[in-house]
């Protein structure tokens, strides 16, 4: 078992419920000021720029969430390795794999944000993006994308901290750039007229002084202080790390993919539409913050439990996660519910028959996400535990069936049921992840528990 370290939540030992919360509730409180600088750039934009200014940014939102996604899948794959190495208290490991996981990252961070920029325009474009807002969509992607470097510095130093079990770096350093944001927000976009290429670089900037929180801890850790011999190339290393990585990279862009297929129908309908249908999805994070952040700590759980060998702890954690994720669930959609018009209000500028048209459209997807955020919340669960148990191929899977599920639905529905029908396709997605995800975690679990009981034969014999 690992040394326990200042700062460190070690999971190994102790109550799977008391630990899934003392881990999950500083990312939930990261999340929650994550999402707040999200609503605030949507609420200054739409409110200051107007609802055109606030559809172009809704048209390009999963172009913009393909490269996040990207960053994210690669980064937290490789934490996966090195929260196994952290619980089986091999520390020299666990060096060289974060120094090659930096090596990877940046590698991706450089050859992303070229290609992010060459294609901005090109893809918006075949997005449907309409003429009439196309010029805003670009500008903000332009900026967005040149601070991907920092976006992946950030997210592979906060994905190193949760493997090694410290949620409260990543906390602190999410509330200032949260706060930052807002600030300069304001700044850019109010004070300095710079329209939504200012609401972009606050973002990045707000980035880069998380990046630097992170990175500042990771510097103080022991467990972490690397030598020249932990930067040598080590090929099976490296592919190891992308064999963890690199599905769950694939994974995020798939369903990246099926969100850009059903963002250009929604493209097709009037600007109205797009705006009410922008508003809600930035709400969307807000909903699935306490199951993400509920991921990264059952992530984290049955990575170190698998290090230290103890299945049977992995059993407890997933059943305590699922009963808190979906007692969670149940709390936001009842708030969701309750207020979820007046939030929306926010965001959309009022006094005009487009801004009513747009607030109606953003109700009504609204209360159908909230109604069906249990399913959402499964599936954070199960595919983080999978993952956490080293398996990142058989998420991807759920990945492929979320595609279907969605750009389906997004096809086919709306000649039945118009732009509700667009609404019902994300709703569609989760489930089809849940039907692949569920049954996946007992293979998985039954896999690697017969593999164990073999290993005990061998030894005996």
């Amino acid at each position: 078992m690992p040394q326990k370290q200042s700062g460190l939540i070690v999971h190994t030992e102790g109550s799977p419920w008391r630990l899934l919360l003392l881990f999950s509730l500083p990312l939930m409180a990261g999340n929650i000021f994550q999402q707040m600088y999200t609503v605030v750039d949507t609420a200054v934009v739409g409110k200051v720029l107007g609802v055109e200014a606030l559809a172009a940014l809704g048209t390009v939102d999963w172009l913009n969430w393909l490269t996040l996604g990207t960053i994210q899948g690669f980064t937290q794959g490789f934490s996966i390795l090195m929260a196994q190495r952290f619980g089986a208290g091999d520390f020299v490991r666990l060096r060289r794999t974060a120094a090659s996981a930096i090596l990877l990252s940046a590698l991706c961070g450089v050859l992303l944000t070229a290609g992010s920029e060459a294609a901005a325009e090109p893809v918006a474009a075949l997005l449907r993006v309409p003429a009439e807002i196309r010029p805003i969509a670009v500008s903000y992607l332009r900026v967005l994308f040149a601070g991907l470097p920092v976006v992946t510095a950030y997210n592979l130093a906060a994905s190193m901290l949760r493997a090694l079990g410290d949620g409260r770096t990543p906390l602190i350093a999410m509330v200032a750039a949260s706060l930052a944001n807002i600030a300069l927000d304001f700044w850019f976009v109010v004070g300095l007229r710079w329209g939504v290429r200012g609401a972009a670089a606050a973002t990045i900037i707000a980035q880069c002084l998380a990046a630097g929180c992170c990175i500042l801890r990771l510097r103080r850790m022991e467990a972490l202080h690397l030598t020249r011999e932990d930067w040598s190339f080590d090929g099976a290393l490296w592919g190891r790390l992308m064999k963890l990585g690199l599905p769950m990279a694939l994974q995020n862009t798939i369903i990246a993919v099926g969100g850009m297929i059903i963002q250009t129908i929604v493209n097709g309908f009037s600007v109205a539409f797009i705006a009410g249908f922008t508003a809600t999805n930035k709400l969307y994070g807000v909903l699935e913050v306490a199951a993400t952040s509920y991921g990264y700590a059952m992530t984290t759980y049955a990575g170190q439990n698998l290090g230290a060998g103890k299945l049977e702890r992995i059993s407890r954690g997933m059943r305590a996660g699922l009963v808190i994720a979906l007692a969670t669930s149940a709390v936001i959609t009842g708030l969701m519910l309750s207020c979820g018009e007046w939030v929306l209000s926010w965001f959309v500028p009022a006094g005009t028959a487009q801004s009513e048209e747009a607030l109606s459209v953003a109700s009504r997807y609204l209360t159908l996400m909230a109604v069906c955020l249990p399913v959402l919340y499964v599936l954070h669960i199960t595919r983080s535990c999978i993952q956490g148990m080293g398996n990142t191929l058989l998420p991807m899977v759920s990945g492929v069936s979320e595609f279907i599920m969605r750009t389906g639905g997004a096809l086919l529905l709306p000649a039945v049921l118009g732009g509700t029908g667009v609404m019902c396709a994300e709703v569609l997605a989760w489930l089809g992840a849940d039907l692949i995800l569920v049954p996946s975690y007992f293979y998985v679990m039954g896999k690697i528990l017969r593999r164990q009981a073999q290993e005990k034969e061998e030894e005996l014999s």
